[in-house]
């Protein structure tokens, strides 16, 4: 995806392609409440471990 909005697009909008793809999981961690943070975090451990 990034490869082809690099190849289409002004180099400035690429930039701010690739920021939202990596600032979208970023934002949404951020907006979960305490439980629900230990909720993931407890679940990348358990896939981790397997």
């Amino acid at each position: 995806m990034a490869l082809i909005a690099w190849w289409l697009l002004p180099g400035w909008v690429t930039l701010l392609v690739v920021l939202g793809l990596v600032a979208a999981p970023i934002v949404g961690y951020l907006m979960l409440d305490p439980s629900q943070r230990r909720r993931v975090r407890g679940q990348a451990r358990k896939r981790i471990g397997s």
